[in-house]
């Protein structure tokens, strides 16, 4: 895509263009017609460069082009958890990066909020044991954790709180880098720039909002204020076509579905919840677009009958190359992973 200028612009570039060399438009008109070579040589060459400046490509304007693009939903959707918990600190820009470099199509990951209204990649609402180093050093216990309440942190105070140099005791793969919680819109853009110069084609994100009812005004908002801070930053950045929210808890779906019909929407499942798929869409009282089961949950018939429901099914959280296959073999539609390499091999 490139930059155009319209009439008055490029006019307006040209009277610019001609007072530089003390020549009014009169003259030349004048001089273009009745005028020497070399004369007619210079105005050719002003008119050459206001054509090439009219022409040179805008990054701004490829993104926003990009943007509004109709989004082609792929074939068959892998989705990087967390960006690549296996591999790098997960809901970390290193993470989403690392995830696109492998050829992810969606970028899953969690958002939750600050005392100062902020929407922060993070899994839990609070500074997990598991990924964080306190600003002045030493690790968060287990027993403390939920005292790190994110809900009552600003960002500011959030950013001193390092998430990507504590070593991962479920991934033992996962590289260190030093990283903070980044912002969803930090997400957006990033990623915006980054797909500019990798050339290829612009991901969908997959953002779980992380709510219970019995965390409401303690580690969060409720649902339809947490639901208006998230889309918010997805109108602010114009990924509307871009993004689905998905969540366990039904009640933000549920908000979505009523104030925002045309956001993309998952219902995701645990793997003890057995309840049929007809009475849980019954509970939440409409049909997602995205049934998002543990994948322990799949069978031939949950697909097929997802199917028949016009519902996409993509099962959660797949880490070993058999179980990929199989599902990928009983036709479900995407596969979340912290391993994207599992979908290309």
């Amino acid at each position: 895509m490139h930059a155009s200028l319209n009439v008055d612009e490029t006019l307006q570039l040209l009277i610019k263009s001609l007072a530089l060399i003390k020549l009014d438009p009169v003259s030349f008109v004048s001089r273009l017609f009745l005028g020497g070579r070399l004369c007619s040589i210079s105005i050719f060459l002003i008119i050459t460069c206001i054509i090439c400046i009219a022409c040179v490509p805008s990054n701004n304007m490829e993104a926003k082009n990009a943007l509004s693009t109709p989004a082609r939903h792929p074939s068959f959707d892998l989705q990087g958890h967390r960006g690549c918990r296996g591999i790098m600190p997960e809901n970390t820009w290193a993470a989403m990066k690392t995830a696109l470099d492998m050829g992810v199509t969606t970028l899953e990951m969690d958002v939750v909020i600050t005392k100062d209204k902020q929407v922060v990649l993070s899994h839990e609402p609070w500074f997990s044991h598991q990924v964080t180093t306190k600003p002045g050093g030493g690790y968060i216990l287990p027993a403390e954790e939920k005292d790190f309440n994110i809900y009552n942190f600003t960002y500011e105070q959030v950013k001193q709180f390092d998430v990507g140099l504590k070593p991962h005791p479920r991934f033992p793969q996962q590289q260190k880098i030093a990283a903070v919680k980044p912002l969803l819109s930090e997400i957006f853009q990033e990623v915006q720039q980054y797909m500019l110069v990798a050339k290829r084609p612009y991901p969908f994100f997959n953002i779980e909002i992380k709510s219970l009812p019995e965390h409401d005004g303690v580690f969060h908002p409720e649902p339809a204020a947490f639901v208006e801070l998230v889309m918010q930053v997805i109108k602010d950045n114009q990924q509307e076509k871009m993004v689905n929210l998905q969540s366990f808890d039904m009640r933000p779906l549920q908000f979505i579905n009523k104030h925002y019909p045309a956001i993309s929407t998952a219902l995701l499942v645990e793997d003890d919840d057995t309840k049929p798929v007809e009475q849980q869409l019954k509970e939440l009282g409409f049909t997602p677009k995205i049934y998002s089961p543990h994948f322990s949950l799949v069978t031939i018939e949950l697909v097929k009958k997802c199917h028949d429901l016009n519902m996409k099914i993509i099962p959660w959280t797949v880490n070993d190359k058999s179980t990929f296959i199989q599902l990928k073999e009983m036709k479900v539609d995407g596969i979340i992973t912290d391993y994207p390499a599992l979908g290309l091999e």
